[in-house]
């Protein structure tokens, strides 16, 4: 399989269909069918067989699917059958409120590190990790030989702050910062801001 190929939308529904599944089988599902699922997520059946077929046959037609075999090789796919430890970079209300989210954890991610530059955060413990100074970024990043980073700072900061993940050895960056990070091409970047998000809805709203 050469991950160049498939299409990134692809990719992005992937974790929509193993979130569906995490609930199919909490309600005790088994088997699944691609209309069961279809109907879940207001997709065809078709577009889901077909975004499947680009990693191989995980059921037989007229049975349907096996939950949580699908939802084994989907996590193999999306490289979550392991837990990925993550750095959180700006421990402001953001970044505090990312810390005490349990979320991360349910999911296959743990934070072991949680860095800021404000003299009255740094040494302060926020849910499980004490606070270190940003000047021990790249050196803390390497000790634990991070890959994920969290970046929760101003945009005036992000750029420079993203540069020095990747100077750790961070190859995958969730940025809430509104602005646009310059990295190299194999750096994968998420940017998650909501204000655009809000925007993007209004625009359907009654006038």
């Amino acid at each position: 399989m050469n991950n160049r190929n498939i299409p990134k939308i692809v990719i992005d529904r992937l974790p929509w269909y193993l979130q569906t599944l995490n609930q199919m089988a909490r309600e005790g599902l088994s088997i699944v069918s691609s209309l069961v699922l279809a109907e879940r997520l207001d997709i065809t059946p078709a577009q889901i067989r077909k975004d499947l077929s680009y990693f191989g046959e995980f059921g037989k037609q007229g049975s349907g699917y096996p939950v949580f075999h699908l939802m084994d090789e989907l996590q193999t796919i999306l490289n979550i059958n392991h837990i990925w430890q993550v750095a959180i970079v700006g421990v402001g209300g953001l970044g505090h409120a990312l810390l005490n989210y349990h979320g991360f954890a349910r999911h296959g991610f743990e934070t072991v590190l949680a860095f800021d530059n404000h003299p009255n955060v740094i040494g302060k413990q926020v849910a499980h990790l004490v606070v270190q100074d940003i000047t021990h970024l790249e050196d803390q990043l390497r000790k634990k030989a991070i890959k994920i980073g969290i970046l929760t700072v101003p945009a005036r900061q992000a750029q420079i702050m993203a540069e020095r993940l990747v100077s750790g050895g961070v190859l995958a960056i969730l940025n809430y910062a509104p602005i646009t990070l310059h990295l190299p091409p194999d750096i994968q970047v998420q940017s998650m801001d909501p204000v655009q998000s809000l925007q993007r809805m209004t625009y359907f709203l009654p006038r």
